[in-house]
């Protein structure tokens, strides 16, 4: 049990790793200056903090993709808020991004290809083509079926709370639940994942990669 919380551990730094302050940070600070000073000065501080982040990123010589789509998005939401003389549009883009993703969600359901196999791929940089395999191919959908389930009630609940002009709700729920709830998820997805893929009996990415036949070993660390 101790080996498998720490590799269900590893496997969400993976995930996280410097896109999680990047993105969480300024929308808390937005909110929390909003409620001491006016929409002008909460949206200075939002976008020099999500700048301060990006430089971070040069100076620690991290990955800088997350912080300047985390810059972006914020100088957009400030754009929409300022035009708009009105602080909940501040998190309109943020919804219609959870619309975004259940559209794409669906469609990658519907040409089965789905959304989790991507998003493996683009985290760990394996083969596509192991992904689309018989024996691997179900694991990946039944997951992505389960994000559409929850990719559908984020929507929803934001998009609720964004027409009744609930801002503070709003950023309790993407930050306070909503960052627990997807670690929540991204765990459940990995251990069924891995269950899944063990009842396919499809060979596991090394195995693959090396070309070897039937039987296999199958996946053994990572999904």
């Amino acid at each position: 049990m101790k080996k498998l919380f720490k590799e269900i551990v590893q496997e969400l730094v993976l995930v996280f790793k410097g896109k999680t302050l990047d993105t969480l940070l300024p929308p808390l600070v937005f909110i929390l200056t909003l409620n001491l000073f006016t929409l002008n000065i909460a949206i200075i501080v939002s976008v020099a903090l999500s700048v301060l982040l990006w430089i971070f990123r040069i100076i620690k010589q991290d990955n800088q993709k997350y912080a300047i789509f985390g810059l972006f998005a914020v100088i957009i939401a400030s754009l929409f808020a300022y035009l708009n003389n009105n602080p909940s549009t501040y998190f309109l883009p943020d919804i219609l991004g959870s619309g975004l993703i259940l559209l794409i969600t669906v469609y990658s359901l519907i040409v089965n290809k789905p959304l989790a196999a991507y998003v493996s791929h683009f985290t760990r940089g394996w083969p596509l083509a192991w992904f689309w395999r018989k024996d691997v191919l179900p694991a990946y959908r039944e997951v992505t079926w389960f994000w559409l389930f929850y990719f559908v009630m984020r929507t929803l609940v934001e998009t609720i709370l964004f027409l009744n002009d609930s801002i503070e709700q709003l950023v309790w729920f993407n930050t306070i639940i909503g960052f627990p709830l997807l670690i929540a998820i991204l765990t459940i997805s990995y251990l069924y994942g891995m269950w899944r893929l063990h009842q396919l009996k499809g060979p596991g990415v090394d195995e693959f990669i090396e070309g070897k036949e039937a039987p296999f070993k199958g996946q053994t660390r990572g999904f």
